[in-house]
């Protein structure tokens, strides 16, 4: 039971990484779509911006993770 927390910090390392490599590649998309699409190009920017949302909340855990690891 005492490696749940480094196992989540190395998972929510991953995980925040993880999501900024999707949030690029839906950015670099959304650019390419908007090319010929405002529509599918709205929809993976809004994606991107879930994602990044996303990974904000990724690192609150981390960050609340950390810090009951001081206390």
């Amino acid at each position: 039971m005492s490696d749940i927390p480094e196992k989540l910090r190395v998972l929510l390392d991953y995980w925040i990484g993880h999501n900024r490599e999707h949030e690029e590649e839906f950015q670099e998309w959304a650019g390419r779509a908007a090319l010929f699409s405002t529509e599918i190009a709205r929809h993976l920017a809004e994606a991107a911006a879930e994602m990044a949302a996303s990974s904000r909340k990724l690192e609150k855990a981390r960050e609340i993770l950390e810090k009951s690891k001081e206390g």
